[in-house]
């Protein structure tokens, strides 16, 4: 288990500090959050008390984005007695320069790309259909990693609960609620438990519901939040889709 340093700076009140625990003045809904989290499975239960209003609704689904998000996503499923999934998202990186994103290809094949980036630096279509095509391969294999031949759901018309460990830059969220966007779900709400508060403002003018646990100042990083930021294993995210409860309509509420 990794364990944060103590920082020994004063936080200011309402704030956070990197190591410590302190409580925050209010999350979203007013209520105090004590950080940081023990581990991503304790982030994902105080991350569902926040979504009760989504809890034992036949039309939400939840989708985690892989690996730091499932477990997340598993304890908000379960508190909302909701399906829970994975959507994955391959970045696109500008071929010579990979580092530098020129789009992303998600779960389902959706392909979304940076007009600006792919314009400016004058790459052609046969080159984005090269990098694509193998990113592509590698989605489909950890797809099938990790549902096996379960078929990835149909979101179309569903509100989908988008969750990850926490948001930092935000660029993978933004990509993936991008695509997600295309598969025609009736509403978005990206949902994490801990981001930049900036970073948090941004993706409201991008999806239709936007959940941040915490916002503590300074950011920092995501890993600073949890005293546990172990990487998550592929074996752990199977063994968290194959447990999954689906959600029962006749079924009672899982929060208290």
């Amino acid at each position: 288990m990794r364990h944060r340093p103590h920082n020994d700076c004063p936080a200011s009140p309402g704030t956070a500090r990197y190591g410590g625990i302190l409580v925050l003045s209010k999350s979203q809904l007013g209520e105090p959050v004590i950080i940081p989290f023990a581990d991503r499975r304790q982030a994902g239960k105080k991350l569902a008390t926040q979504l009760a209003s989504y809890a034992n609704r036949s039309d939400v689904l939840v989708l985690a984005l892989p690996r730091g998000g499932v477990p997340v996503g598993f304890e908000v499923a379960r508190a909302l007695r909701a399906p829970l999934d994975v959507f994955l998202v391959r970045k696109l990186g500008v071929p010579g320069h990979e580092e530098l994103a020129m789009g992303a290809l998600a779960t389902g094949g959706v392909r979304v790309l940076n007009e600006e980036v792919t314009s400016q630096m004058q790459i052609s279509s046969s080159a984005i259909d090269e990098v694509a095509g193998r990113e592509e391969q590698e989605l489909k294999r950890r797809e099938r990693l990790y549902r096996g031949d379960r078929a990835a759901p149909s979101v179309q018309g569903c509100t989908v609960i988008l969750i990850d460990d926490g948001l930092a830059t935000g660029s993978t969220m933004r990509a993936a609620a991008t695509a997600l966007r295309k598969m025609q779900p009736s509403k978005i709400v990206v949902a994490v438990p801990v981001a930049a508060a900036e970073t948090c403002a941004d993706l409201r003018n991008e999806v239709d519901e936007v959940v941040c646990g915490a916002t503590p100042e300074p950011f920092m990083a995501v890993g600073a939040w949890y005293s546990d930021f172990e990487q998550t294993s592929d074996d752990e995210v199977r063994e968290l889709l194959r447990r999954t409860v689906c959600y029962q309509p006749d079924s009672s509420p899982l929060l208290s």
